[in-house]
């Protein structure tokens, strides 16, 4: 994982896309809903599974996005800072499912404890990669499988920052914005995700 403070190196030709789909489909453009929808879903679905933790509450969370997104899509004051909005409405989603879930507590440990909780997952199905060796889509296969358990295994509030910190590639004061915390508590509980996550995969 790197330490590096920095978007990815796309990041503004994907703001500049996003942006110009919001404000096409804000405009009543029809063609362009149905493509921000299609990359909202992607999206919602993909950072709902791994802060969520279950995959029916990620589902409800992706098609809640989606139909905000449609909603309010004209209401969205910064289009270039869609995906930031995008990313808080899973995140408070997500909140919300878990306040009804008794049993979320039990199913996580605290980030100084480390260790497994026992509690079964339920993994995503991946789509194969045709071009890339059968071995090494094993490889991968695996490795991200061990990931995602890795990432069950952090308290919530730890997992939605290393979700969009280090997979959604956000920076540190976007992720801030989004979970509304300052930016030094994201540093400090991103450097404590990351050691848990060195432990349990064994520092590879």
């Amino acid at each position: 994982m790197t330490d590096s403070t920095n978007s990815h190196p796309s990041d503004q030709t994907v703001r500049a896309a996003y942006a110009q789909l919001v404000r096409d489909a804000a405009s009543g453009d029809a063609d362009a809903m149905e493509r921000l929808l299609v990359r909202a879903q992607e999206v919602a679905y993909r950072v709902s599974l791994l802060v969520c933790g279950h995959p029916q509450d990620a589902e409800d969370v992706m098609q809640d996005a989606l139909l905000k997104t449609y909603q309010y899509v004209n209401r969205i004051e910064e289009p270039e800072a869609f995906r930031t909005w995008l990313y808080r409405t899973v995140r408070n989603a997500c909140l919300m499912k878990r306040r009804r879930r008794v049993d979320e507590p039990a199913r996580h440990v605290s980030i100084e404890q480390g260790g497994a909780t026992g509690a079964e997952e339920s993994r995503p199905v991946d789509v194969e990669d045709s071009s890339r060796p059968a071995d090494q889509q094993l490889i991968d296969a695996w490795i991200g499988d061990r990931l995602r358990r890795a990432l069950h295994r952090l308290p919530p509030a730890y997992r939605a920052i290393v979700v969009l910190r280090e997979i959604e590639g956000l920076s540190t004061k976007e992720v801030a914005s989004i979970t509304q915390i300052s930016e030094a508590n994201v540093k400090t509980r991103l450097h404590r995700a990351r050691a848990l996550l060195r432990k349990e995969l064994g520092d590879v």
